[in-house]
């Protein structure tokens, strides 16, 4: 317990510094060079109902304010062409962002016509899994389909406001088990150790998941922004981050047997695309409001401002907030920590990238978690322990905390502007 403590305060800590986004002298993008892999991600803020627990960008949907956005959003997209971008995956998130299903169609059309996107994964909630809109995104050649689901338990779905939105647990595991197949890979996005959530109801979901059989299960840990915790508290509880050990280790109990860690929170029946986009992709661009991208060592945000993004995209400026240049030391840390939530670490391909020994950089990180048995070391590769998947998953819960903090400061910016 002392170590997960530790782990959690020194990530908490360099979170801090980490994030620390200031506006550019110049809203622009670096010009695309190399051939570096680059994912597309693309974030769709409307949705009917807002959860009280999430922190993403994300405003109640209204037609006359989202038909124009998707507008806009299509014209960035061609900014990126203009600038030698050549993306070879594509993520849709929100937000919901099948919240207008002929939008997203013709968003989709357009990357596909303009960059050679191998995978297509679109973020989606029960309601939406209809049989015209699983249509639609099948023929625009979507083959992942990631479902919020969060939990099955009814008591914990009318507590977390998603039980009038989504119908009951049954009725949600009618709807993906009538989904389950249409798609190359169909994911569930489930949530652990909410406040009123009791390990029977972790374990019942469990079995419901594997009675199920879907292709892949992104479990993640509860990541309430600092912003969020007083309403946290009042609908559901305090947070008791000491509880999440215990559920974790009933997760990999019962998935193990049927699933292998594609990440430290996602366990998959196949190879397939993740949700952690950050694992896989060196580079990611961040398209729409409020969306994050890192380029070129530098990481950026959009405008939250949904008007203002749709008027500086009509007038051909870039809708960048916020950018922070990574040093050397610090883009090392980024892929020690994103490249080991994927389970292992190549040393010698991140010499040859950066021109610079890992262990001249990190000798303090790769220690430490080598003496606490977190990692290990296979010729070349470090990599993740059992022990080491919970380390990872605290060190990945305390950096999306940190990014749900930085999108709450944008949002106080917002309103303090408006």
């Amino acid at each position: 317990m002392l170590v997960e403590k530790f782990i959690t305060y020194v990530a908490r800590q360099k979170n801090a510094s980490y994030l620390q986004f200031s506006p550019p002298a110049i809203p622009e993008v670096t010009r695309h060079t190399g051939n570096t892999p680059t994912l597309l991600y693309v974030h769709i803020p409307f949705c009917e109902e807002l959860c009280p627990y999430c922190s993403f960008n994300r405003v109640v949907f209204r037609e006359d304010i989202a038909r124009p956005y998707f507008e806009a959003l299509r014209k960035e997209i061609m900014m990126y062409k203009e600038l030698g971008y050549n993306f070879e995956g594509l993520y849709v998130g929100g937000g919901t962002p099948t919240v207008l299903i002929d939008e997203l169609a013709a968003t989709i059309e357009l990357i596909k016509k303009n960059y050679p996107v191998k995978e297509i994964s679109v973020e989606t909630n029960p309601n939406h899994l209809t049989e015209a809109n699983l249509h639609i995104l099948k023929a625009s050649g979507v083959n992942r389909l990631s479902v919020g689901v969060q939990t099955f338990d009814n008591s914990l779905l009318k507590a977390i406001e998603r039980f009038h939105k989504y119908g009951s647990g049954e009725e949600i595991g009618e709807r993906i088990s009538a989904t389950q197949g249409i798609f190359q890979t169909l994911n569930i996005d489930m949530i652990f150790n909410f406040p009123l959530q009791t390990m029977a109801v972790l374990e019942k979901d469990l079995s419901t998941l594997i009675n199920l059989g879907v292709d892949q299960i992104t479990y993640y840990p509860l990541m309430v922004s600092t912003s969020t915790e007083a309403a946290m508290k009042r609908k559901l509880g305090v947070v008791d981050y000491d509880r999440g050990r215990s559920f974790y280790e009933k997760i990999i109990a019962m998935l193990s047997p049927h699933y292998r860690p594609s990440t430290a929170w996602c366990f998959s029946r196949t190879e397939a695309p993740i949700d952690e986009y950050v694992v896989n992709y060196e580079e990611y661009a961040g398209l729409g409001s409020g969306s994050i991208g890192y380029l070129g060592g530098i990481a950026y945000a959009n405008t939250f401002d949904i008007p203002e993004y749709v008027t500086k995209i009509n007038n051909g400026v870039m809708p960048i907030a916020g950018k922070k240049d990574f040093s050397l030391k610090e883009r090392l840390r980024y892929d020690f920590l994103m490249k080991l939530f994927g389970m292992k670490l190549d040393l010698h391909y991140l010499a040859t990238r950066y021109g610079a020994s890992a262990y001249k950089y990190l000798w303090p990180e790769i220690t430490f978690f080598r003496l606490v048995g977190g990692l290990k070391k296979q010729g070349e590769l470090l990599c993740l322990t059992e022990k080491g998947q919970y380390y990872w998953v605290l060190m990945m819960r305390e950096f999306f905390i940190g990014v749900n903090n930085f999108r709450d400061f944008c949002r106080a910016e917002l309103q303090g502007k408006n």
